[in-house]
């Protein structure tokens, strides 16, 4: 009957994320949190991060080394998970068999790509091969956002690499095909040696400090506000999200008065360590 909580008539295949709302919202460094991954996506947030160090073959997870441990790697926080809940969101029945477009890990909005930010804490050259190695399972399964042929095909992950991830050489620029992507520098996207765009970096990001300065109290000046439309700007122009990282944190009326700015200004990305209250803004 409709009362019972185990009736065939209200529960269906995808509702791991039921009437959960997706937000642009960033979890920085997401392994912090009591359960990584799984606190984020509760909250809706459309975005984690998490640093990486190759060290024995192996991708831990962690902000510096003495962080570290075995079990917590990129595997088993990441791409374990993100494969089982995208195995949720992805029945295979009669009625999904002419589906060719994934759904991504929100069931209220099945085409939201989840943004997955891979930040290389060890030597870039020799981090990347193997993090390309760790999303082989998303790959394989058709999980990841592609650019390839001259076509970008959206999916339900989206890689990004940051840190020491390396671009030109034999880095992201070299990938062919391409499915991980590179954190472009926000206030650098008019370097004339780089062609920034969407099919290199669907995201830029720089330090909110010395980028715009305006601590959240007092009137921000003409110059600061100029500097932030114009990166904003740039980013949008090129068809990139932008995002400012290390915002004020305390006291709250300038966390939030930095937030209001940066959303009102086209910032793509809240960038936040408290996710509950990033979540309620």
């Amino acid at each position: 009957m409709l009362e019972e909580s185990n009736s065939t008539l209200i529960q269906y295949p995808t509702q791991f994320t039921q009437n959960i709302v997706p937000k642009q919202i960033h979890s920085h460094n997401d392994y912090w949190r009591d359960v990584p991954l799984l606190t984020a996506l509760s909250l809706g947030v459309g975005s984690v991060e998490a640093d990486v160090w190759f060290i024995d073959n192996t991708l831990f997870i962690g902000h510096e080394l003495a962080a570290l441990t075995p079990a917590r790697t990129l595997d088993s926080l990441y791409i374990q998970p993100l494969i089982s809940i995208l195995a949720r969101q992805n029945p295979v029945t009669a009625f999904t068999a002419n589906q060719t477009t994934p759904n991504g890990v929100f069931d209220m909005s099945g085409t939201t790509s989840f943004q997955l930010l891979i930040c290389m804490k060890t030597d870039g050259d020799s981090t990347l091969p193997p993090v390309l190695k760790a999303l082989e399972p998303l790959r394989q399964l058709g999980y990841l956002t592609t650019f390839t042929n001259g076509t970008l095909i959206p999916s339900a992950i989206t890689a990004v690499g940051t840190g020491n991830t390396p671009l030109e050489a034999d880095g992201i620029m070299a990938l062919s095909p391409r499915d991980l992507f590179f954190d472009a520098p926000l206030i650098d996207l008019d370097d004339p040696n780089v062609a920034y765009n969407v099919t290199i970096s669907p995201l830029a990001s720089t330090d909110y400090e010395p980028a715009i300065g305006w601590p959240g109290i007092g009137n921000i000046s003409e110059a600061q506000m100029g500097n932030l439309t114009k990166f904003i700007n740039d980013a949008h122009t090129r068809g990139i999200k932008a995002r400012f990282w290390d915002t004020p944190g305390w006291p709250i009326q300038a966390r939030h008065a930095v937030w209001e700015l940066l959303l009102n200004a086209g910032a793509d990305w809240l960038n936040a360590d408290d996710l509950e209250a990033a979540s309620q803004f």
